[in-house]
């Protein structure tokens, strides 16, 4: 069949902006495209910019080991407000005087970040995705409901100030660079920051810059019918590393059958789930080891 009939599978890369959704992004990639078969790895906030990943075809099924990657945020915290979404697209609910903003100093702003770097219990903000009871947190918060969201362990690599602004009004804003796991909500970095300085806080611009080895440098702003896609192999391979397979052994893992004794081939590989790349440079599928054998634990299409 000619390229050109193909239906597309690959991985696009995107630089969302701001004010819509990740699924409006889908939206239109599906209508770009023309396919349904598109889903994206990590929702970013209508007021986030930056890095959205979406699998297109059959790469969708590879979302799922993008999702779980450490990411990098820039972002913009603002120290003297509070408000109910812990982002400015909420209603401000708290604010500090004048005195409590002039005895934050770099010193202490620098004591707070660090007790918010490395491993932390950290509670989601109460507008985010998380379901409670199968409704999601933001739709309950929205109604009026009470939400509380038990603490979940997240890491923060890195939580590096770059600027610091005191503006007019007295406040403080805070360029921050951040490093983190997958489930970190920078918004509760935000409010958390702020309410260790007792003066209140939250986001108000957030760019996601880095998802894995993925970079935003490398995203489209505007998905047109010829967006560069990449290849299944060419992700996977950087999510999970590569298993070069001979043509007979590609075979053998898509109808199922295990490389006999193989297992030994894993040792020293970058996961232990790699991806099995054929002679043609194709995804074969994500491998696992069984006993002293290989198996296929995820397969794609053979025509992918």
């Amino acid at each position: 069949m000619p390229a050109s009939l193909l239906a597309p599978n690959g991985v696009l890369l995107v630089d969302k902006p701001q004010a819509i959704t990740s699924h409006d992004v889908v939206a239109r990639a599906r209508r770009a495209l023309n396919t349904r078969k598109i889903g994206h790895a990590g929702t970013l906030d209508p007021m986030a910019t930056g890095l959205l990943i979406l699998g297109v075809g059959p790469a969708t099924r590879l979302l799922t080991f993008i999702v779980g990657l450490g990411k990098t945020y820039e972002a913009t915290v603002l120290l003297g407000v509070a408000t109910d979404s812990d982002d400015a697209d909420g209603i401000e609910t708290a604010w500090a005087d004048a005195e409590a903003l002039a005895a934050v100093t770099d010193e202490r702003i620098a004591a707070g970040i660090a007790a918010l770097t490395g491993e932390i219990d950290q509670v989601p903000s109460t507008v985010s995705a998380i379901k409670v009871a199968g409704r999601r947190a933001y739709d309950l918060a929205r109604a009026g409901e009470s939400v509380e969201l038990a603490a979940r362990r997240v890491t923060v690599d890195r939580f590096d100030v770059v600027r610091r602004r005191d503006t007019a009004e007295g406040r403080i804003e805070l360029d921050v660079v951040v490093d983190c796991s997958s489930g970190t909500y920078i918004r509760a970095l935000a409010r958390d920051l702020g309410a260790a300085l007792g003066v209140g806080g939250h986001l108000t611009a957030l760019r996601r810059t880095r998802i894995g080895a993925f970079e935003v440098s490398d995203a489209v702003s505007e998905i047109a019918a010829d967006a560069p896609l990449l290849s299944p192999a060419q992700v996977a391979a950087s999510v999970l590393g590569a298993l070069p397979v001979t043509a007979d052994e590609a075979r053998d893992l898509r109808h199922g059958k295990r490389l006999v004794g193989a297992a030994p081939r894993l040792e020293g590989a970058m996961s232990p789930t790699p991806a099995a790349i054929d002679p043609d440079g194709r995804l074969v599928g994500i491998v696992e080891r069984r006993g002293a054998d290989i198996k296929s634990a995820m397969n794609m299409a053979e025509d992918a």
